[in-house]
């Protein structure tokens, strides 16, 4: 009868239908529920490990560089540049502004945790370390630059018979003269062309042309090129020209640019605007390409074959003034990020020539937070000191060595074995506080004798302990240009020790969010498999077998991490 009555109501449904979609209402609130509480619980975490950007906005420099943003794991979601990076991070903060955001950047505050800075000299040089930290760490919310994008160069191969430039972006091992990366392409571009129109230059793509080529090439009737291909110059004379461009490049531009300003002035005093005109963009596009800036490359300080480090040393000691030719030096760097990892670096160079086998990293210890005369000086303590420490080891007589002055001791156990051997100069990256701290330590350790300089950034000066003043080393000098290799491997070094622990540390806080796993038994699997990267690899047999971790558990920690 219930039957028959069910199925002959159009209105109604049967019993078992109704069961089936209160289930599934029962369900479906269950799991909004389950969402709801995950998500506040994510969301309150977030709230307490937010830092407070007030206070560290104020702590920000007026300076250019590039800025990092971090989200709540530590992964790096956003990479800028900025003039000014206290006003440019100050937009993302201010509550006014947030109104007037799009969905895109609304997104991107909402996901910060923290922000990392690292300032430069220039708006160019902060163009190319964007570049670079983008294609390194291809952030979600960048799009420029995540294509591996790289910028224009210039390549001459000067042991062609007729060389010529080329704009490329891939630098290779083919034996060819190259300059840049270029930031500004427009600006390069102008540059080539006036280059190739000025001195003659061919810009046929020919390897080596002849007449058939000369038929179809209308740059020596405008006097564009001096056609070496029909032999109105011979290759030495062509070469030369080449020369001369090759050292405009690297330096001359600057006199050249000289007469083009007066050029500018002559033509605006005489009332031809356009002609004045001309010779101001000329003079733009000449200072935009050519202004040196540094290049932000992973290399391993060595110089370039065209540099002479003996006579770098040598030209360094009379500037100095020093007894001895430095022919052993090293240098301290402190890397202190968003003071999440305080690290140091000394690199040592001999004979002008980094010797990598001697590289040491440090954890600074002694600092919480971002202090870098403290920091100069824990390292400088830790390094000597056990210089220090070794050579009474070593030392025969324990007795002799205690009773000469310390650094007449090292010298006397350095002649024995090299690996105690103290330095000839030591270079601390900073100015007149990183140096006034490194040299208090080495008071303390008896060895003030030690030859020490600090080289600041901002204009390459050189501090010397004892002088008010700092030394201005001119900057086309060998010396200058050698404190500035050692200085920047420092840099490098000391950089990427601490963008390993980064990693690591983001690594590992993968497991925080992962199910099944508390503080303990994160402990005892990165203890048992050493990274994430291996706990990822092992299977899921291996993982039950440790203690604490049930077959439940290693199934669940292997699905997360898959």
């Amino acid at each position: 009868m219930v039957d028959l009555y069910l199925k002959d109501d159009p209105f109604l449904v049967d019993f078992q239908t109704l069961v089936t979609l209160r289930l599934g209402l029962q369900f479906y609130i269950l799991r909004l529920i389950i969402i709801f509480r995950n998500t506040s619980r994510v969301s309150a975490n977030f709230q307490r490990s937010r830092i407070n950007f007030v206070q560290k906005l104020q702590e920000t420099p007026h300076k250019p560089g590039v800025y990092l943003m971090r989200d709540r794991i530590g992964r790096v979601i956003y990479v800028g540049k900025a003039k000014d990076l206290r006003k440019r991070l100050s937009n993302y903060f201010t509550p006014s502004r947030k109104k007037r955001f799009d969905i895109k950047t609304r997104a991107l505050v909402e996901s910060i945790w923290d922000f990392e800075i690292n300032t430069v000299r220039t708006e160019k040089e902060a163009l190319l370390l964007e570049g670079k930290l983008i294609k390194e760490y291809r952030p979600k919310y960048n799009v420029v630059f995540r294509d591996d994008k790289r910028f224009l160069m210039l390549k001459i191969n000067l042991s062609d018979s007729l060389p010529k430039f080329q704009l490329v972006r891939v630098r290779k091992d083919d034996g060819a003269k190259y300059y840049g990366p270029f930031p500004h392409s427009s600006a390069l571009r102008f540059t080539y062309d006036w280059l190739n129109k000025n001195f003659g230059l061919r810009t046929c793509r020919a390897k080596l042309p002849g007449k058939s080529q000369y038929k179809h090439c209308s740059d020596d009737v405008i006097r564009n090129c001096s056609a070496p291909c029909v032999g109105k110059v011979d290759e030495e004379e062509y070469k030369i020209k080449v020369d001369k461009a090759c050292q405009f490049l690297e330096g001359t531009w600057k006199e050249r640019v000289s007469e083009f300003e007066n050029l500018m002035e002559r033509a605006a005093q005489s009332s031809d605007y356009e002609g004045a005109a001309n010779y101001r963009d000329m003079i733009f596009s000449l200072r935009k390409t050519l202004e040196p800036s540094r290049k932000f490359t992973r290399g391993r300080g060595m110089p370039s074959p065209n540099i002479n480090p003996l006579n770098d040393i040598n030209e360094l000691k009379e500037f100095l003034g020093m007894d001895c030719v430095p022919r052993i030096m090293e240098c301290f760097d402190i890397s202190n990020i968003s003071s999440t990892h305080i690290v140091a670096s000394m690199v040592r160079f001999e004979n002008g020539v980094p010797d990598n086998a001697n590289y040491r990293r440090y954890r600074i210890k002694s600092v919480k937070k971002q202090n870098d005369f403290t920091s100069m000086a824990e390292v400088v303590r830790r390094r000597y000191s056990g210089i220090l420490r070794d050579a009474k080891k070593i030392s025969g007589d324990i007795l002799d060595y205690n009773q000469d002055v310390p650094i007449e001791a090292m010298k006397r156990v350095g002649k024995k074995s090299p690996s105690v051997k103290l330095p000839d100069l030591v270079v601390v990256d900073g100015g007149k506080g990183q140096l006034s701290s490194a040299l208090k330590e080495l008071r303390r350790l008896g060895i003030e004798e030690l030859p020490i300089i600090g080289l600041a950034k901002k204009n390459e000066e050189v501090f010397i302990p004892g002088n008010s003043s700092p030394l201005q080393i001119p900057h086309e000098t060998g010396a200058l240009k050698l404190l500035q290799r050692i200085r920047d491997e420092a840099h490098r070094f000391a950089n990427a020790y601490h963008q390993l622990l980064m990693k690591r540390r983001i690594e590992e806080s993968i497991l925080d969010d992962c199910p099944g796993v508390n503080g303990h038994r994160k402990k005892i699997l990165l203890k048992e498999f050493g990274s994430v990267v291996r706990l990822r690899r092992a299977k899921v047999e291996k993982i039950a077998k440790i203690k604490g971790i049930s077959p439940q558990n290693a199934r669940s920690i292997k699905e997360y991490l898959n």
